[in-house]
């Protein structure tokens, strides 16, 4: 912003700009706390749902942790989703990136839900952490965590942080937890029983889930192992050393 100002004319500094942004309100949408670290001596799991087929609901669930900004600080918001209907099973905010509430959300969802066959997060403290996974083992659901650097293993989860913000906080622009709250309530509803999905043939997600019908979900395995070519009778024909002569040539 100072180099465009003064591009412009505007003689000012850093500090200055800062301040008057600070007066309207204005921030950059640039990504904020790293909710995502790793522990160095926390098990990481390998990610099972590559070139896997999801046809039924509670076939596969997921979460990850977003941060949103409010007029002072951070606060932290998890979900757990279904990928066949894409519908938001569970959610909840938090004021520390802690595990306790991805916990606290993850069993609401079992309670309210059943239980996954396969429940996949990313490689995060909070994840990998064993009061975490603890909850996992204990309903016998396999876990699957996403590969380093792989935002797309967990898409799912990604689209709907990039809609729950342009839809309703960044326009909102929440002062308080618990304006937070309240407005969230509000849109996941929308979400789940109202917005209708073109990737569920416009129908919503409360609607896929509860048919098991019309939803699915795929991440293509770009990695399987290629097989390789059979030899053609010109490459076996003859004795090997014409042949390493042609290939030395």
């Amino acid at each position: 912003m100072v180099v465009f100002l003064v591009k412009l004319g505007h003689y000012v500094n850093r500090k200055r700009i800062q301040r008057l942004m600070g007066i309207l309100g204005l921030a950059g949408m640039a990504p904020g706390p790293n909710t995502s670290r790793p522990h160095p001596e926390h098990k990481i799991y390998p990610y099972l749902l590559r070139g896997v087929a999801v046809i039924r609901p509670n076939q596969v669930w997921s979460t990850d942790i977003t941060y949103v900004r409010l007029e002072r600080g951070f606060v932290y918001l998890t979900a757990v989703i279904d990928w066949y209907s894409r519908k938001v099973l569970t959610w909840q905010v938090s004021n520390t990136l802690d595990s306790s509430f991805c916990i606290e959300c993850l069993e609401r969802a079992l309670l309210r839900f059943g239980k996954p066959e396969i429940f996949n997060t990313d490689q995060g403290c909070q994840y990998t952490s064993d009061q975490f996974t603890r909850v996992l083992k204990a309903q016998d659901i396999a876990i699957s965590m996403d590969g380093r650097g792989r935002a797309l293993d967990n898409i799912f989860v990604e689209r709907l942080w990039r809609s729950v913000k342009y839809e309703d906080i960044y326009l909102r622009g929440y002062i308080t937890v618990t304006e937070l709250t309240l407005g969230l309530t509000e849109y996941f509803r929308f979400y789940n029983t109202e917005r209708m999905h073109q990737s569920l043939g416009n129908r919503t997600p409360a609607e896929v889930y509860r048919a098991a019908a019309g939803g699915g979900a795929m991440i293509i395995d770009k990695f399987a192992k290629a097989v390789p070519p059979m030899p053609t009778p010109v490459e076996i024909r003859g004795s090997a050393e014409p042949l390493r002569d042609r290939l030395l040539s």
